[in-house]
């Protein structure tokens, strides 16, 4: 298990930071947890090079289990705002998040180690890609989509309800809810930032591998 402590450790530090940096907004449309989030693909795809699929599934869910204790912690912060008192983080928010990261980042290993033997790049890009996709549609909609609304109260539901505003597509387009647009933005950074992290992906393996592919 120590020779996975790095990854852990990351791994943590990836759920914490983005957990609190998404508190902060940049912009209409993203936070700078946007940012951070998908170090975590980076994170699961150089421990399952190195150390192999079940020791990225132990990393993720160390994540998993991070994020939870995250969300708990934030449920118990209230803020102020608009006249009333509300949590930081709300219940659908933290289910949303759970589940998008445990289903997301179990899925980047399943691919990436079905295609681990291809070319070097080919399996972190492709898993990375498939999960931040399905990362992104799982919590978006579960966290904000009204169509999910019968599922949880009132109260709940009003802790999310100012993503239903009625707004045009980032900014320019037809009118959407503004979580199509939040969802959309969070998406385009996720791949972008899924080929930047080639880089760092290739430097990592080389130096943890004896033998890199």
């Amino acid at each position: 298990m120590s020779r996975l402590l790095p990854g852990v450790v990351a791994m943590a530090a990836v759920v914490v930071a983005s957990n609190i940096l998404v508190q902060f907004l940049l912009g209409n449309w993203l936070t700078w947890g946007a940012f951070t989030y998908p170090i975590a693909f980076l994170v699961t795809d150089v421990m399952n090079r190195v150390y192999g699929a079940q020791a990225a599934r132990r990393v993720v869910f160390v994540g998993f289990v991070v994020g939870v204790i995250c969300s708990l912690i934030g449920s118990q912060i209230m803020l102020q705002g608009d006249g009333y008192e509300y949590a930081a983080v709300s219940l659908r928010v933290a289910i949303g998040s759970g589940v998008a990261f445990l289903t997301a980042q179990l899925l980047d290993v399943a691919v990436f180690d079905r295609l681990r033997n291809g070319r070097w790049w080919t399996a972190p890009l492709a898993s990375t890609l498939v999960g931040s996709a399905v990362d992104t549609f799982l919590f978006f909609s579960i966290a904000f989509s009204a169509s999910l609304a019968g599922f949880f109260s009132e109260n709940i539901n009003m802790e999310i309800n100012w993503a239903w505003e009625a707004v045009p597509f980032l900014g320019v387009g037809g009118v959407v809810p503004l979580w199509v647009s939040l969802a959309v933005a969070d998406w385009l950074v996720k791949l972008s930032l899924a080929l930047v992290a080639l880089i760092p992906f290739r430097v990592l393996v080389t130096k943890l591998s004896p033998n890199p592919a």
